[in-house]
């Protein structure tokens, strides 16, 4: 919403002596921009062990993640991992990430966290090779991070649809369940952080 202040009003003349009328000049204007996001309540999918997020992708930044999932020690050192790749992402021109597994449900200990990232924009020569890496389990993804990775508009083979469609399935039931979108290009935990 913009908020307009006038200052400095002047008078118009006018011929054959009519009353002068007053215009308030436009000399500054102030733009308030509020962005919400946030992410909605866990609930509960019939034929799933644990809570998940509601059906559709959900705009969140990372500190509304880590208020929403890093709820204990384990959980903590999956987040810490997480920030770090979407750092490396953010520094290769990833636009956007998309948050899955276990980590965006109730479950109290998941084994890691799932993401897709999306290649628009995405410089080559400036992007991790782990983030590659898809052998053995993604082990070295795991290794560095804690969590996978995949391209977002890559095919998972298993069920014949892109990741960022596949991780909006239930593993359990195959009914939808919800996923975060992160927005990395202007996130400000990213920004206030100096990688190598």
């Amino acid at each position: 919403m913009a908020r307009v202040s006038f200052m400095g009003a002047r008078p118009l003349s006018r011929p054959s002596g009519r009353a002068r009328e007053v215009r308030p000049t436009l000399t500054k204007a102030h733009y308030n921009i509020i962005v919400v996001c946030m992410i909605p309540a866990l609930v509960p999918l019939p034929g799933s062990p644990w809570t998940v997020l509601p059906p559709g992708v959900h705009q969140a930044c990372l500190n509304e993640v880590e208020t929403a999932f890093a709820t204990n020690p384990w959980r903590r050192e999956l987040f810490g991992g997480l920030v770090d790749a979407l750092g490396r992402l953010r520094l290769a021109g990833c636009p956007t990430v998309f948050l899955d597994g276990s980590y965006v449900t109730g479950k109290p200990r998941p084994g890691d966290f799932d993401a897709c990232w999306d290649p628009s924009g995405v410089d080559g020569s400036k992007l991790d090779p782990v983030f590659l890496k898809f052998g053995n389990g993604r082990a070295e993804q795991k290794a560095a991070f804690k969590g996978e990775f995949f391209p977002s508009s890559m095919m998972c083979a298993d069920v014949g649809r892109t990741f960022v469609e596949f991780f909006q399935l239930d593993r359990f039931t195959g009914n939808r369940k919800g996923i975060v979108s992160i927005s990395l290009l202007a996130d400000p935990v990213l920004l206030r952080r100096v990688l190598p």
